[in-house]
């Protein structure tokens, strides 16, 4: 089989604060920014990964879900415990300073990991969790 994978999605509950730390402080570049009924959505990824994205999502897109579960998600959101992702990157410190330069509520600082990898995490606005981890 030949399968990769295309995109992920993330919940955001404020469109400009999210395209604003993954487009500026992480550097993804903006493939779709799309509204409809309200509400808008923002496909990101990696300068020269074409195949690979973010979808961020409001989590009142989905008409299926009712108003307590929507609310349960806020919850979650804000504890960072919904959604979460996982990045790589080659300067791990480099990206760490950057990050906590802009504000970004730190969770970990970079740190070799009982189980073999360096990483370090952190909350994005909508209070996802992002992991960073350091390619070797």
């Amino acid at each position: 089989m030949d399968i990769t994978i295309h995109s992920s999605f993330l919940p955001h509950d404020d469109p400009d604060a999210a395209l604003a730390f993954y487009r500026d402080v992480l550097g993804f570049e903006v493939r779709n920014d799309v509204g409809y009924e309200g509400m808008r959505w923002l496909t990101v990824g990696p300068v020269g990964q074409p195949g690979t994205s973010i979808v961020l999502t409001p989590p009142a897109a989905d008409p299926g879900v009712t108003d307590d579960e929507r609310r349960t998600i806020a919850e979650m959101m804000a504890k960072g415990t919904y959604a979460g992702v996982l990045l790589a990157t080659t300067d791990l410190d480099g990206a760490f300073e950057r990050l906590q330069a802009s504000g970004a509520e730190v969770v970990q600082e970079p740190a070799d990991q009982p189980y073999g990898v360096r990483d370090c995490a952190f909350r994005d606005p909508a209070g996802n969790l992002v992991r960073l981890q350091e390619l070797r």
